[in-house]
């Protein structure tokens, strides 16, 4: 390089170059541009690594330990901390269940951000780990790797001190305590379901309530009860008359089912007509309880034949023939006939008055 471009530079870097000459020929001007290129663009170079590492400075990663001494089974917790720019991007190692041989991780949490008071543009954020061991001992927790804007980062190593617990061997060993019997009284009881209760005796109070309301409201209501026509005893043993001979069962060689119903049908009307009793009574007692009634002779001989009649069938196995057992229901559907209560007519009021009375 030429030595006359160095005694320059000042001049050219403070811009006192014009008016100056230099006894440069015009290759040698050429020359001395070509350095000047050279001078600008490793200038720029040289401010860009300063700039990124002035960036890396203000990205700082580290690691620490919520306990760096627990026993047995006891569980910690490792955070990652990362400081950095609000908006730059961080990437947190991916752990699985295990660090080392015998320091395992138990659960990953979300990360944590807090801004600086002082600066909102920093930002730290912390990545928690949950940690346990079952071995004792000393354990190692190696370097991790950040992932930056700034670059990857490395965290300093942790020492986890791992300790058994330790047992009296001087002592006795006693067995495992049975479980303590706790009294459980009705007010523990209560206290537990009293959601329950006062449920129940709502349900219980609405209940009686309603009750109650439909009971006086009905008291309130008049009952209006339709008389129903009372149908002479007559009309009931001609109708039952009348549907045993549709049944025809004499004709089906039921002749004893045929007088039983038929001994039945006038045993009823004798019994609402008369007011004598007839069940569980014989025929002899039945006429003997008609002794002082109006019932003319040749009525109480039809009746007579069918109840003696009837009286055979059942107990003597007595066959009637055909025309006999057509007879007997003529004989009862003849004595209801002429013994049923004979309802006398009113006379019709006449027009004008009577032929007797005096005008």
């Amino acid at each position: 390089m030429n030595k006359q471009f160095f005694n320059y530079i000042p001049d050219l870097l403070l811009g006192r170059f014009k008016g100056h000459s230099f006894p440069l020929s015009l290759q040698g001007i050429k020359g001395v541009s070509k350095q000047i290129n050279i001078v600008f663009i490793g200038a720029l170079l040289f401010l860009t690594c300063l700039n990124l590492n002035a960036r890396a400075q203000n990205i700082q990663a580290e690691a620490k330990l919520q306990q760096y001494t627990i026993k047995i089974g006891d569980q910690t917790k490792l955070f990652l901390v990362v400081h950095q720019p609000a908006k730059a991007q961080v990437n947190f190692p991916k752990l699985t269940d295990t660090i080392t041989g015998k320091v395992q991780v138990v659960s990953i949490n979300k990360p944590d951000t807090a801004y600086d008071q002082k600066d909102h543009n920093q930002a730290t954020i912390t990545q928690s780990y949950t940690i346990t061991s079952f071995d004792a001992g000393t354990y190692t927790i190696p370097s991790f790797s950040i992932g930056t804007s700034g670059g990857v980062l490395k965290t300093n190593e942790l020492t986890l001190q791992v300790q058994s617990v330790k047992v009296d061997t001087t002592k006795s060993i006693y067995d495992i305590k049975q479980p303590m019997v706790v009294s459980y009284t009705f007010f523990d009881w209560l206290r537990d379901h009293w959601i329950w209760v006062v449920l129940v005796l709502g349900i219980v109070l609405l209940a009686i309530g309603v009750t109650w309301y439909l009971v006086k409201r009905s008291k309130n209501i008049p009952i209006i009860k339709k008389a129903e026509p009372v149908i002479p005893p007559h009309t009931i043993a001609l109708n039952k008359l009348q549907e045993l001979r549709n049944k025809k069962l004499w004709q089906k060689d039921e002749v004893k089912q045929y007088y039983s119903e038929l001994s039945d049908v006038i045993r009823e009307y004798l019994e609402k007509r008369y007011g004598v009793k007839t069940h569980e009574k014989t025929t002899d007692e039945i006429f003997a309880g008609l002794k002082y009634t109006d019932i003319a002779e040749g009525n109480r001989s039809k009746l007579k034949q069918v109840l003696v009649l009837a009286d055979l069938v059942k107990f003597a196995k007595e066959k009637p023939l055909p025309i006999v057992n057509e007879q007997s229901l003529d004989n009862a559907v003849d004595f209801v006939e002429n013994t049923k209560p004979v309802v006398a007519a009113q006379p019709l009021p006449t027009e004008g008055g009577s032929a007797n009375e005096h005008v």
